[in-house]
């Protein structure tokens, strides 16, 4: 039976790469995002390639206010979220800590750490009340190993790990499953946006490596939700062969 699986950040990279993995398997999908037009764009293509329902909202997930009214709408129109992907998330700068922008580092603790808490907390009781549902958090490697010019954005992604756990905790007697997603380098446009558009230096990033692709992360995600019901994959790590730890790679 279709599901109907909520995924934040889906106009572009791994977000996007996710729904169309699970558009392919024939599940239903909400996706948000901030840019209405690229949601728009989404939303014809899946439904002609895939035949599915799309729904699409526009949602800055920052924004607490915003998230409740949207998830109000949300689970008003659906008949409830079985999956939520907590994608939205993004890394700026890659300067040492003591000369970081301030306003980047606030950006980054909004996005990926309250953001993540908004939208879970308007979705998760209904879940609760259902009885079932899978929350997947797209997390990083940075979670696990810091390094250099990252220290706030790994804290971030340690966050997400930890909030992982502590939701799966409360939630241990219903049949809800809590996982992380741990990559390592990706290569979409993440690195632009760390860079504030800077192409060349992004570029740089993924010199000498084959890098994983978002196609890639969005396959190991589907592989997760798609698990018997009591099967559940609390943690998965992801990272390229010539990639041993956060930024311990190998270049040609």
């Amino acid at each position: 039976m279709a599901r109907y699986v909520l995924v934040t950040g889906a106009t572009s990279g791994i977000g996007k790469a996710i729904a169309y993995a699970f558009a392919e398997n024939r599940d239903h999908l909400i996706i948000t995002g901030r840019r209405v037009e690229k949601l728009k764009e989404i939303q014809a293509d899946m439904t002609a390639k895939y035949g599915v329902t799309v729904h699409y909202y526009q949602m800055d997930v920052t924004q607490a206010a915003e998230v409740v009214t949207v998830c109000e709408q949300i689970l008003a129109q659906v008949p409830q979220i079985d999956i939520l992907v907590n994608n939205a998330g993004l890394a700026l700068g890659l300067d040492k800590f003591y000369e970081s922008n301030v306003s980047d580092m606030v950006t980054m603790l909004d996005t990926n750490v309250k953001g993540l808490l908004y939208v879970t907390r308007q979705i998760l009781p209904s879940m609760v009340t259902q009885n079932t549902g899978h929350i997947i958090n797209i997390g990083s490697t940075a979670g696990i190993y810091a390094y250099a010019g990252a220290a706030v954005y790994a804290a971030t992604k340690s966050a997400v790990k930890f909030l992982s756990d502590g939701i799966r905790i409360d939630t241990i007697e219903t049949n809800i499953k809590v996982t992380t997603i741990q990559p390592g380098i990706v290569e979409t446009d993440f690195s632009q946006v760390r860079f504030h558009g800077d192409k060349e230096r992004a570029a740089m990033v993924y010199q000498g490596i084959e890098a994983l692709q978002a196609e890639d992360i969005a396959q190991s995600v589907l592989f997760v939700a798609n698990q018997p019901r009591h099967v559940q994959i609390s943690d998965m790590t992801i990272m390229a062969t010539q990639q041993a730890t956060g930024f311990t790679i190998h270049r040609d």
